[in-house]
């Protein structure tokens, strides 16, 4: 279900005028649109940064394909514009819409964004404001999507604090779908006969009652409006007191036991423009085995998970087939201490440099893998 006057304005009034305009017309390879007539709910799921930094993002495309393997949910994706767009889209009065369908921010369910970096954090204020929702979690109503924040900044959310509703610990595989369906059941309780919602201070309050029940049945989901810091004579967070005895004290995080048995984005999109990434990613290992106490990663990214080298080869070869993409990275946080790291290199050079593909390995440790690995490749 295309949104064609919002995209009739943009093609007539905005695109000719702006750089770039292919970031902002979808339409590429392998997107998925579906009829939101026929669905239960929708999730944009975005990035707060340029088209061509998250289209490069492995993240966002394994949750958009995750969602859009449901008959009843679709995902659908949104980024920051550049700021002739975004001044363009303030001129015109146009909100800000995802690529698939054209649809205004402030229509979906559920909103998404990634948290991967702290210098992010003015794009979401840009991108929820273009949307149409209000900035303040604390001024929403039922009538307006639940903003749902996720990534290794949420380890650290009180800066963002103010504006997301819920922010998730850990992964997000198992917890996206979780607090989607049960946003959608709280929503649907709340809806009056006639469809709309309760405004007003009233409004306020019956989202605040809903995010206490989230908060309350998904262990992963933090709620900021109900944790208030106590910071100390250096500036420093002290402590963290609760705003309601009814939410929990504290948060773990959302956690994929089976690495394996996750899905892998075996259709990934494939952008117009050129973007950062211009390759295949395969996610081949999730942690990592040295716990070094300087690394975030490794200690938000506990326990340590692998895929089989099986798994790996068929999923970048069906990967290949639906790109054409020539480049296939895997993907960790220190690839070369993947416990089968020859097998699987090897098994990847038979099956792809016959096709003229390469194979790219970052995130490299100095070991002893460093020795064998020009003669793998």
């Amino acid at each position: 279900m295309i949104h064609h006057e919002l995209r009739r304005k943009l093609e007539s009034r905005v695109l000719p005028h702006v750089q770039t305009p292919a970031q902002y017309v979808g339409g590429e390879r392998n997107i998925i649109v579906k009829d939101h007539r026929k669905l239960r709910g929708k999730i944009a799921v975005g990035f707060p940064d340029a088209y061509t930094i998250g289209m490069s993002h492995h993240g966002l495309q394994v949750l958009y394909s995750m969602i859009n393997r449901r008959d009843d949910w679709c995902a659908e994706r949104v980024f920051m514009p550049w700021p002739d767009m975004e001044a363009k889209l303030r001129e015109h009065n146009l909100p800000l819409y995802t690529l698939e369908t054209f649809t205004p921010l402030n229509e979906f369910d559920v909103i998404g964004l990634s948290l991967q970096y702290e210098i992010s954090s003015p794009n979401v204020l840009t991108m929820v404001d273009l949307g149409g929702i209000p900035l303040d979690a604390v001024d929403r109503t039922m009538a307006d999507p639940l903003l749902v924040a996720g990534g290794p900044c949420c380890q650290n959310p009180e800066p963002m604090a103010d504006v997301f509703d819920v922010m998730v610990t850990g992964d997000g595989e198992p917890a996206l779908p979780e607090v989607c369906e049960l946003w959608l059941s709280l929503r649907e309780e709340a809806r009056l006969p006639d469809g709309t919602f309760v405004t007003g201070e009233e409004g306020r309050k019956q989202r605040e009652d809903a995010l206490a029940r989230v908060a309350q049945q998904l262990a992963f989901a933090y709620v900021p409006r109900f944790y208030e810091p106590q910071y100390s004579d250096n500036n420093r967070i002290g402590s963290i007191v609760r705003t309601r005895d009814d939410v929990p004290e504290t948060i773990a995080p959302s956690v994929i036991s089976d690495l394996d048995g996750m899905p892998l984005p075996t259709e990934p999109i494939v952008p117009y423009v050129n973007c950062v990434h211009d390759r295949i990613a395969i996610e081949i290992m999730r942690g990592c085995p040295h716990l070094c106490r300087f690394c975030q990663s490794t200690v938000i990214k506990r326990p340590l998970r692998i895929r089989e080298v099986d798994t790996i080869v068929d999923a970048a070869l069906e990967s290949y087939r639906s790109t054409g993409f020539n480049e296939i990275s895997i993907l960790s946080l220190s690839s070369s201490d993947y416990p089968h790291f020859a097998e699987l290199v090897k098994r990847l050079h038979e099956v792809f440099v016959p096709l003229d593909v390469n194979i790219s390995v970052p995130s490299l440790r100095v070991n002893d893998q460093l020795r064998t690995l020009p003669e793998l490749l």
